[in-house]
């Protein structure tokens, strides 16, 4: 019997962690300031550790705009990896201290004010029970949020995104009843198909018939 195992070559890896760890918190977190808050250190570190980790690898992972930041193509690829890695990284630390890995922290959650109100209350209550240590925060919003500049962790909504960077799963075939009292029908053509909602006002205010997912 012949056991074989891929030997790493070690020589290969050519960047520091902390200038890897460095990138991943201020691209999760969004700036290189709110990096350093979470890190304990100061913006201009980052900055440095980030603009160290470049050179290293030879491509430019972040668009500096005004005083926000913006991942570049090889940014986003290089997510993956590091959060792989940064996972790895806690378990052995926690596995060094005796402790068993469990779910915490914060995750932030945006869907559409009827979704916020109706569907995610007793699903965040049923999360909550069994990953007490997970912070819910949700943003109630019929505006779609930008998962790639970090406004949310997890978007809920009602079509299907086209941004080749999100990776989106079907989780429900819902339906909604419109509702328009007989003057404004007749003033809008008594519209019979989708297509004659197009001139429906776009400010009105649907009821929709929901239930849990």
């Amino acid at each position: 019997m012949c056991v074989m195992h891929l030997c790493m070559d070690w020589r290969s890896i050519r960047f520091d962690w902390n200038h890897a760890r460095a990138f991943l918190v201020a691209a999760e977190a969004g700036s290189f300031s709110a990096a350093g808050r979470v890190l304990g250190t100061a913006q201009p570190t980052i900055g440095r550790q980030v603009a160290a980790l470049e050179e290293e690898l030879g491509v430019a992972l972040f668009e500096r705009i005004a005083n926000s930041i913006k991942l570049t193509s090889p940014g986003l690829d290089l997510m993956e990896h590091l959060r792989a890695m940064g996972d790895a990284a806690t378990r052995v630390s926690m596995s060094a201290a005796g402790k068993a890995l469990s779910i915490n922290g914060t995750v932030c959650i945006t869907a559409s004010e009827l979704i916020a109100a109706h569907i995610l209350p007793p699903i965040v209550g049923r999360m909550r029970r069994t990953h007490p240590g997970i912070e819910i925060e949700i943003i109630a919003s019929n505006t779609a949020r930008d998962l790639r500049r970090r406004e949310a962790d997890i978007a809920v909504r009602n079509f299907t995104p086209t941004q080749p960077d999100l990776v989106a799963k079907k989780i429900a075939d819902r339906s909604a009843r419109l509702y328009a009292s007989p003057a404004y029908l007749e003033r809008i053509g008594n519209p019979t198909s989708p297509a004659g909602l197009s001139h429906a006002n776009p400010t009105l205010t649907f009821s929709a018939s929901t239930g849990p997912i």
